[in-house]
């Protein structure tokens, strides 16, 4: 018997036009709604990954192109790990994730998807919020939608970032 998962969200991402170059250097320097940026500055960007791990998944990104953490001016780095504590914050009281998950896949061969723009991952969690489907059939089953997450996040950031 053959299961079938529908996921007609992800109808954009086969048929949408592609952005040329790299794509959070575009998101960097565009403001445009369907993009989801939470919070601009002027050494970083907070964006919605529009593939998240879990509702509430979003990346703080400096806008200085890198592939490199060496290689980043260590005040943009600093900054961008106050945005992340911040954010935790804003996750954990604003958002009521029981944890975060913090990380970065640097290079290719690191695990990073987008690896030519290291980007900083922060991924809510919450108790018992992974069940047999992830482990037993490679598949995240997302229960909310994204729209909603990000407009609530989007009225939490000036209450806990700005």
């Amino acid at each position: 018997m053959e299961n079938i998962l529908y996921a007609p969200w992800r109808d954009e991402y086969v048929t949408n036009k592609k952005v040329e170059g790299c794509v959070f250097c575009h998101i960097s320097k565009h403001d445009e709604d369907d993009l989801h940026i939470l919070y601009k500055d002027e050494h970083c960007f907070i964006v919605m990954n529009k593939y998240p791990y879990t509702p509430g998944h979003f990346m703080i990104i400096p806008h200085f192109h890198t592939d490199s953490l060496e290689d980043l001016d260590p005040k943009i780095w600093l900054h961008m790990t106050s945005l992340a504590q911040k954010s935790v914050r804003l996750l954990k009281e604003g958002f009521g994730a029981d944890g975060v998950n913090i990380g970065m896949n640097l290079g290719k061969a690191g695990g990073a998807g987008i690896a030519e723009h290291i980007h900083l991952h922060l991924v809510p969690r919450w108790d018992r919020d992974t069940n047999f489907i992830t482990a037993v059939a490679q598949t995240r089953v997302y229960s909310t939608d994204f729209e909603k997450i990000y407009q609530k996040i989007k009225n939490l950031i000036a209450q806990y970032i700005s």
